[in-house]
């Protein structure tokens, strides 16, 4: 993403233009934009005339709207990025008030206006969009015989970019052959298709995952075909080839394969890599249950009053709570980080498109490793529960 405009007042007011330029910014876009934003964009309206004679023409025009947000669809592996809303600036073409459905595409510009203001959540997803020493992203083929799944691990998200299903005849005493035919047919039409979504020369790691020796099998045959067609690129890079177990060919399979300790090695560096190391330890603080791990909303902003979140302690928290349509709900999630921030706490926040959110999402998408133990904060919980507005007011508020 590159920003082409940022003019923003001190009370947080003020607009952002930015030029997607790579399918993953328009992750970034899906994570900034929210319901009752302003948003401009260039669009194609259809419009229809008609003549002194009675007689009707429809014709597609390109304009530029500006429209308030109503809602945002998403679709990852497409890349694409569509946003509806009533149209908040009559032009020729179209009168305010108006529905309408931006598609933002790549190399087009989109302002934003924050209908609240520019909150210090949505000035760090500018900052991290915009980043220019971006990390790479790494290939992985989750596989079992038959199937395979190619994905692609950016910093922010897992993309299934291909699902290959081929069948292959049943291993028959004494008549291997059928099998062994079927098993390199699939290994081709795997490489072929993997060769089409990423450049495997790249000095990078390549994640191949599988129960049993397919992995194994379909790295061999990555390395023999390198050797018959001379392609010493792909043969110099066999280093970065990582072959790992996993209990099936299913992408969901890919979860366990980030975190074994040889790809966690490999990955050290990454964001997902830390992401996952930071709910490794907050699950075994979990697990010891001596007060130094808690999860659940109520209870990790107790935590937080209490200033057990200061210097050593780690907020976690999901970034799919920052994308609720109440107002009120999103503040309360950005006065909580901001709040750990100056205490001097490190307050880190899981894309919830990567196993480490999906784990948190499962503990409500908010937890917290404490500086000193605190006990029987859920007990605490249920005592001001007795207060008949306490509970109507938490059930609102926790996502």
């Amino acid at each position: 993403m590159r920003l082409i405009k940022q003019n923003i007042e001190r009370d947080g007011s003020g607009t952002v233009t930015l030029l997607p330029e790579e399918p993953e910014d328009m992750w970034h876009a899906h994570n900034l934009i929210a319901t009752d934003d302003l948003l401009r964009a260039s669009a194609i309206r259809r419009v229809v005339t008609e003549s002194t004679t009675g007689s009707t023409t429809s014709t597609r025009v390109h304009t530029n709207l500006l429209i308030r947000v109503t809602g945002i669809e998403f679709d990852a592996q497409a890349g694409q990025l569509h946003v509806s809303g009533r149209v908040a600036e009559e032009n020729k073409w179209v009168k305010s008030g108006a529905y309408h459905t931006l598609d933002l595409e790549l190399q087009r510009n989109f302002t934003l206006e924050k209908s609240e203001g520019w909150d210090s959540v949505a000035l760090d997803v500018v900052r991290e969009s915009v980043k220019q020493d971006k990390e790479g992203t790494v290939p992985a083929v989750v596989m079992q015989e038959g199937l395979a799944n190619i994905c692609l691990i950016t910093e922010h998200q897992t993309i299934l970019k291909q699902r290959i299903e081929t069948g292959i005849p049943r291993k028959r005493s004494g008549r291997t052959g059928d099998h062994d035919k079927g098993l390199t047919k699939f290994y081709q039409v795997t490489l072929e298709t993997l060769a089409r979504h990423v450049d495997i020369t790249k000095p990078r790691p390549l994640l191949i995952a599988s129960p049993g020796f397919t992995a194994a099998g379909f790295q061999k045959y990555i390395l023999d075909e390198a050797t018959r067609l001379g392609n010493k690129a792909v043969l110099s890079n066999k280093s970065n080839f990582i072959v790992v177990h996993s209990s099936s060919g299913h992408l969901h399979s890919l979860n366990e394969v980030l975190k074994s300790q040889q790809v966690l090695t490999k990955l050290k560096d990454t964001k997902y890599a830390r992401e996952t190391r930071y709910m490794d330890d907050f699950m075994t603080l979990l697990r010891k249950d001596d007060g130094r791990a808690w999860y659940g909303a109520t209870e990790v902003e107790k935590a937080v009053e209490k200033g057990a979140v200061g210097p050593g302690g780690v907020l976690l928290i999901n970034n799919s709570l920052f994308r609720s349509q109440e107002i009120g709900t999103r503040k309360r999630w950005v006065a909580l980080v901001d709040t750990v921030r100056e205490g001097g706490g490190d307050a880190r926040i899981l894309s919830s498109d990567h196993e480490s959110g999906k784990r948190l999402e499962g503990l409500g998408g908010i937890g917290a490793i404490l500086t000193f133990p605190l006990e029987d904060l859920d007990e605490e919980e249920e005592v001001e529960d007795t207060s008949p507005n306490m509970g109507t007011n938490q059930e609102q508020m926790i996502i």
